[in-house]
């Protein structure tokens, strides 16, 4: 995969001179990567709009095919429709569109597997990043950890009927992915009645992004796997959820304060705040059914800052928040090695009798691209000592002082103000100079949790202007 990438990347250089920038050409590849892989595939696309097609021109002809054939799509009914809405041709010299057709048309990518052109786009915005880019900010949730979630939670459809499942920060799709292709493996392939395989199609899997570029490869990559899902485009704390309510829900909100200096107006929030995670939770626990579950990645902050406590004493009061997974350092390397960040699990319905804190930061080497990439491994004692319950309720050891896995009741959590940031192993590795994080990385942990710090002050100055202006 990194050597397609870079022959991608490669050739994004020479389209530099034709003025088109990273964004535009990362989008073009796309279009182009999602017709080539629904031909390897078999997918249906409408007639004079397939891969052959554009394929075998070239010249002018080419480029007017291509500016045609995405305004055909973008009319198209469905979930095609969707994917290309809004689709232009930015790459108006034949020579080098033919060059780029031909470079993606050298590779079987279905044989890399199916959530390549993720990957793809992941990789080229990382090379994007490493070049100071602009607009590569993001950070995507690497598949190693999405897959553990996954067989934690095991989001199965065939259990209830009419079993969703969501991830309301669904970026390019990873989590949707990875629970339907956990699905496909429970099946052996997709071994399913026809009523229970057309429901699982079209009304399972659901998701929503504030960005169209990674919204349009969350439908691509469903959609290459048979599937129609519902990807919204639009805000979602900030905007009123629908009536709908989901089963499981699976998510890695958008970390950093970036956009979140007010709080969003919602009935349904309990606890006013500024920060974006918080009020992630808060949305879950409103869109999230009874008996439902869910998994959500949260940075470090989100466990001790101000109104942290005061979230998770309403999330306890109406869910069992029963395990909490503290990562390793630099587990979202390369994007942001500094980020250090959990993953909570809990179920609606019953409140918290005790939580489950597994340690697999402390002693554990950094993470990093190249030399310690993260791996099964990381996870699979979490596993473990997880369960085979996805509700959590299995029968579980707490390993004591010395141990990864510890049980702390609501009594003891209550004491430090509902604030989850538990620590008891001393982590060694933090004394070796050689196991340290790199200063940029070190620097970056103080600017997250400097930021955690202002967003506490701007809550209080806001608060105080409110009485004054109250008093006057």
């Amino acid at each position: 995969m990194s050597d397609v990438v870079s022959k991608l990347w490669g050739f994004c250089h020479t389209l530099r001179h034709d003025g088109v920038d990273y964004g535009d050409y990362i989008e073009q590849i796309t279009y182009l990567l999602f017709l080539k892989m629904a031909d390897e595939r078999g997918v249906e696309i409408p007639k004079g709009c397939d891969w052959p097609t554009l394929r075998d021109r070239a010249g002018t002809a080419l480029t007017d095919e291509y500016t045609d054939l995405l305004r055909k799509l973008g009319k198209a009914p469905g979930i095609l429709g969707d994917i290309y809405a809004g689709a232009l041709n930015r790459i108006n010299n034949p020579v080098n569109l033919k060059k780029l057709i031909t470079l993606i048309d050298e590779t079987e990518w279905t044989a890399l597997g199916v959530d390549v052109k993720a990957e793809a786009y992941e990789g080229l915005l990382e090379k994007a990043a490493s070049e100071g880019k602009k607009g590569a900010g993001a950070i995507f949730t690497p598949r190693v950890l999405i897959q553990s979630i996954v067989r934690c939670m095991k989001p199965d459809p065939r259990a209830i009927k009419d079993f969703t499942i969501s991830d309301p920060a669904c970026g390019t799709g990873g989590f949707l992915v990875a629970a339907y292709e956990w699905l496909m493996e429970q099946t052996k392939g997709g071994a399913l009645d026809r009523e229970t395989a057309k429901r699982i199609k079209k009304g399972t899997y659901f998701g929503q992004d504030l960005v169209p570029r990674p919204r349009r490869l969350a439908l691509m990559n469903l959609y290459l796997h048979g599937l129609e899902p519902g990807i919204a485009l639009g805000d979602t704390i900030y905007d009123p959820p629908d009536a709908r309510r989901f089963d499981c829900i699976l998510t890695n909100p958008p970390f950093g304060t970036k956009g979140a200096n007010q709080a969003p107006e919602r009935d349904d929030f309990t606890i006013t705040t500024s920060n974006k995670q918080l009020n992630f939770v808060q949305h879950i626990l409103t869109v999230l059914k009874e008996g439902g579950r869910a998994a959500v990645v949260l940075p470090d902050n989100c466990l001790f800052e101000g109104k942290a406590g005061e979230v998770f004493e309403i999330l306890m009061q109406d869910c069992n928040l029963h395990t909490v997974l503290r990562l390793p350092r630099g587990t979202f390397t390369p994007y942001s090695q500094g980020v250090k960040a959990n993953v909570i699990f809990f179920q609606k319905g019953r409140p918290t009798e005790a939580v489950w804190i597994f340690d697999a930061r402390s002693n554990v080497p950094g993470i990093t691209k190249k030399d310690r990439p993260l791996s099964p491994e990381h996870f699979a004692e979490f596993e473990k000592a997880y369960g085979k319950d996805p509700n959590g309720l299995s029968k579980r050891t707490d390993t004591g002082e010395t141990g990864r896995f510890r049980r702390f009741t609501l009594a003891a959590i209550q004491e430090r103000a509902y604030k989850l940031d538990v620590t008891w192993l001393k982590d060694e590795s933090l004394d070796d100079a050689d196991e340290l994080p790199e200063p940029q990385d070190l620097a970056s942990e103080a600017i997250t949790e400097l930021e955690a710090v202002v967003e506490d002050l701007r809550e209080i100055v806001a608060l105080v202007e409110k009485e004054e202006g109250g008093a006057q």
